[in-house]
């Protein structure tokens, strides 16, 4: 059953629309909560239209286009429904509105175009009666889908009645276990399947026997018997426990240890700054830049422009699809047939169709793909281009080359585009500056880096470090990885790098110390022990490291979900790598579903967290930024690219979209 369609203008403008349910009418009637508006804003808008369905709040929403005229056809329904005859139903509405209204909604579209003006557009709205012009049009709607539902319910139960009807029957079980041969009774023995009958026969007996706690039984001829019971056979040996390795004959003593022991520094300190090259920490040709107001911003990636400029792949898909077309033309008969042609060539003024449009969404998948986009990120790109641009009028070669190069620069920007502030700076002085009661002590920003194992969490959170002690934040860095051996020293490794490579801020504040409690303890526990500590020492930023996993481990996703319920950290990050193509969007869409499921969960307030930005590391290729923010709608806030602490970058969405058409 539909809880609710609409067809609309494309300006926001509702021409005809029907709930069937009170609570759809309720959610309709709320522009907060109406499906429409989710869609429109989270879907259409953001560039998504090359999704199938679109999941919001309960309801499974799907939608068409018609775009020569500017509608948009919805179809909401429940998302635990499988209601199959949704695609049809909104082929079929589309075709018969159109065939049925054209001329007036080609007026209407005319009018709308003339008037540049919001309020002269808002004067004519009111003059024209939606309900008057498309009288008639329920009964057609009712018809179409009464039809629909009836033929849907027939094939269901024809599905079922096949089901049912295939079925063998079962029989009950014999209370005797099977001793009788398989063959029929009237069927000529030989003497080779009687003696396997009665081989059968034995191995069966000696079956029951055994589970009845039989310890022989005794066959006919006699010379068969069951092996001794289970009592009979020796038991098994106890294993021993493992000896701890020695290192030679003898204990080691203190200076051996000590020369073995690689994790602490040496007892002279002096000696240990002398021997640590702090140039190899810091790249001084990637440092940031310090504004006017003192404020140190990391530089932006640029990308390096070729000389032939970019989207060259569609002007070759296009010129080898004309140049097909013209041979095509030269091989027809007649003169007409090729004057006709360099006619229709001349003069433009050509509709596209999907025939038109098929070879250019193929070549700019493939070329989306060899950028390491995702490919279903990339078929959905190339769909939702596709629907924009079926039935619009274009001129000549080079019209369709800048219309189709246009609509992907487009598509492109609005899907990179973040919906939230990227200003990581300004969220944190927001929350240190915020006006609190007296009773309430302030809380230090909490952020927690999580992502899949060996993707660089430890050492992308030591160059936010490094970025927020250049502007004077006091840093307390969470050793939550109590899993990996290791990470802890990683971390206090880091820690120590960077309290010896001397950084402040402007005015002299900064610092950064590592908050541990060793292996084998309660991620969430240690994380809520920091950020106590944090706020009782007075400092501004916590990062908590936590230890890699798997999307598809659920203890280790449910643990991560309880470390987020408990401390409720201002931002989760999520640190993927560039060159994984088609499995970050696997990696990214499970973190963040497990994250919302479970953290609901276990979490007082009953409302899950999600991915609040992503760091993209190992930055070779700009295709995982596509695919990451086409999953989410999350923000890239920075990406990786070395070794030293200066090696960050904030990204650009015009820089990407270069690169991700260029060549």
């Amino acid at each position: 059953m539909l809880d609710h369609c609409s067809i609309s203008h494309k300006g926001g403008v509702v021409l005809w629309s029907r709930s069937f349910t009170p609570t759809a009418a309720q959610a309709v009637s709320n522009p907060a909560t109406s499906p429409v508006n989710s869609l429109i804003r989270d879907v259409l808008i953001e560039g998504r239209s090359g999704e199938d369905k679109y999941e919001k709040d309960g309801y499974a929403i799907r939608w068409t286009f018609v775009n020569e005229l500017e509608l948009i056809f919805v179809v909401a329904y429940q998302r635990i429904l499988q209601l199959t005859y949704v695609e049809d139903l909104l082929t079929a509405i589309k075709a018969l509105f159109v065939k049925l209204f054209e001329p007036f909604l080609a007026t209407f579209v005319a009018s709308l175009h003339a008037l540049n003006n919001k309020s002269a557009r808002a004067s004519l709205l009111q003059t024209w009666d939606f309900s008057k012009a498309f009288e008639g049009w329920d009964k057609v709607f009712d018809k179409v889908l009464r039809g629909l539902e009836t033929k849907a319910a027939q094939v269901g139960g024809l599905k079922l009645g096949l089901r049912v009807t295939s079925r063998s029957p079962i029989t009950p079980p014999s209370d005797e276990t099977a001793t009788e041969p398989t063959n029929a009774p009237d069927a000529p023995l030989d003497e080779e399947q009687i003696a396997r009958n009665v081989q059968a026969l034995k191995n069966r007996l000696r079956g029951k026997g055994r589970r009845r706690g039989v310890g022989r039984v005794e066959s006919g001829s006699g010379r068969d018997s069951l092996p001794p019971s289970d009592t009979d056979t020796p038991s098994k040996k106890k294993i021993k426990p493992k000896n701890q390795r020695k290192w030679g004959y003898e204990a080691p003593t203190e200076d051996d240890m000590a020369s073995l022991d690689f994790s602490t520094d040496k007892p002279a300190a002096g000696s240990a700054a002398a021997s640590l090259d702090l140039t190899s920490l810091v790249d001084q040709a990637s440092l940031g830049t310090r504004g006017q107001d003192g404020l140190y911003e990391v530089k932006d990636w640029e990308f390096t422009r070729d000389k032939d400029g970019a989207s060259d792949f569609v002007a070759r898909t296009l010129a080898a699809q004309q140049q097909q077309q013209e041979t095509q033309a030269a091989k027809s008969s007649g003169s007409l047939g090729a004057l006709g042609s360099i006619f229709a060539r001349l003069t433009g003024s050509k509709v596209l169709t999907d025939n038109d449009l098929k070879s250019v969404l193929e070549g700019m998948k493939q070329h989306l793909m060899k950028k390491n986009v995702a490919m279903d990120i990339a078929d959905k790109i190339c769909e939702g281009v596709g629907e924009g641009l079926v039935g619009k009028k274009v001129g000549g070669f080079q019209t369709i080359n800048t219309t189709v190069r246009q609509a992907l620069s487009t598509s492109l920007t609005r899907i990179l585009t973040p919906g939230t502030s990227t200003d990581l700076l300004l969220s944190i002085r927001t929350k240190l500056s915020a006006p609190l009661p007296s009773t309430q002590q302030r809380l230090p920003y909490s952020i927690v880096f999580v992502g899949v194992n060996g993707v660089g969490k430890s050492t992308n959170l030591s160059k936010v470090c490094f970025w927020l002690i250049q502007n004077g934040f006091k840093v307390l860095i969470a050793a939550c990885d109590t899993f990996r051996s290791g990470a802890v020293e990683q971390l206090r490794v880091h820690v120590r790098n960077l309290g010896m490579l001397d950084v402040s801020g402007p005015d002299g504040k900064g610092g950064v110390e590592l908050f541990e409690r060793g292996y084998g303890k309660d991620a969430a526990g240690i994380a809520k022990e920091a950020i106590t500590y944090a706020k009782d020492h007075d400092f501004d930023v916590v990062l908590i490291d936590t230890a890699g996993r798997m999307q598809d481990n659920e203890p280790l996703m449910r643990a991560l979900a309880k470390l987020v319920a408990t401390n409720s950290p201002d931002k989760i990050i999520f640190v993927g790598e560039a060159l994984v193509g088609n499995e970050a969007v696997d990696q990214l869409s499970k973190f963040d579903r497990a994250l919302r499921d479970f953290s609901s969960i276990s979490g007082a307030t009953g409302r899950g967290r999600g991915i609040d930005g992503m760091l993209v590391t190992k930055w070779d290729t700009v295709g995982a930024a596509l695919s990451m923010t086409y999953v989410t709608g999350q923000p890239i806030l920075f990406v990786g690219c070395g070794q030293t602490y200066t090696d960050l970058r904030q990204l650009r969405v015009s820089n990407v979209v270069q690169a991700l058409l260029s060549d």
